[in-house]
């Protein structure tokens, strides 16, 4: 009886200190990582809206777009005093391994300047191939309503050449886009 008092007081205490060390790291490093966060978000924003040189945050409004992705965010890409366009993060939820969330640079004009990826998870040397200037590229600087994907390659501007052996990853990536240009042409009110 006395070994199970004992064995409990000790877990007890393990526990209680262990419990505090991780709040203690928590607070420690909860402000260096939201910075970070925010850096990296600053960097992708810069990324896919070169021509900007300050970005300001919009109210996103809550509308259904019919693709199952959400708009996360919305900034304003202005250069001094000139809108240039948006950047707009949306999550797609259909990912091969989880959440896929993508930064898109739409122009005053529409054109789909370039996508970034804030948050990826999917299988290392398939889908994270999204990740590749490769990949990304083929969404720059088209002016389209909507992309494709397909595995066959791409022969026309709306059409992206799916990742081999993630297809899904290619589609997740792919509705998270027309998603941002959806809300820009429905939302925003299209062209500038």
């Amino acid at each position: 009886m006395k070994n199970i008092i004992k064995n409990t007081a000790i877990l007890t205490v393990i526990t209680l200190v262990a419990g505090v060390l991780l709040g203690y790291v928590y607070d420690i490093t909860k402000e260096p990582i939201a910075q970070a966060k925010e850096a990296a978000k600053n960097e992708a924003y810069q990324t896919v809206m070169a021509e900007a040189d300050a970005f300001e945050a919009m109210e996103v409004e809550t509308v259904d777009l019919g693709t199952g992705c959400d708009v996360n965010e919305v900034v304003a890409a202005n250069a001094g005093s000139e809108l240039k366009g948006y950047v707009i993060t949306t999550t797609s939820h259909d990912g091969y391994g989880g959440d896929v969330q993508v930064s898109v640079g739409i122009a005053a004009d529409g054109t789909v300047k370039g996508i970034e990826m804030l948050a990826i998870s999917e299988t290392a040397g398939l889908g994270m191939n999204a990740t590749t200037p490769e990949f990304k590229s083929q969404y720059a600087e088209k002016l389209v309503d909507a992309f494709t994907v397909t595995k066959t390659g791409a022969a026309a501007d709306n059409e992206i050449d799916a990742i081999s052996g993630a297809t899904i990853t290619s589609n997740a990536v792919t509705n998270a886009v027309n998603t941002a240009i959806s809300y820009f042409n429905n939302v925003l009110g299209g062209s500038l």
